[in-house]
């Protein structure tokens, strides 16, 4: 299936089937990491039951602390 991370269409591994999955697959974990889908936050304790599906439109921020 296809979906959008941060504007950019990859394309998703059979087996992958969550949010967490998929952030996981694509390195993106840490701490200061937030992910919306289709313009609502998706809290980390939800990641793992958030289900793909095709066409999702995800972004995906890293804080950064500093000035």
């Amino acid at each position: 299936m296809k979906i959008e991370i941060n504007n950019r269409s990859i394309e998703v591994a059979d087996g992958c089937k969550s949010l967490q999955q998929l952030l996981d697959s694509q390195s993106l974990s840490g701490p200061g990491l937030a992910v919306a889908v289709g313009n609502r936050v998706i809290p980390r304790q939800q990641w793992e039951a958030t289900e793909l599906s095709e066409g999702m439109k995800i972004v995906v921020i890293h804080a950064v602390c500093g000035g």
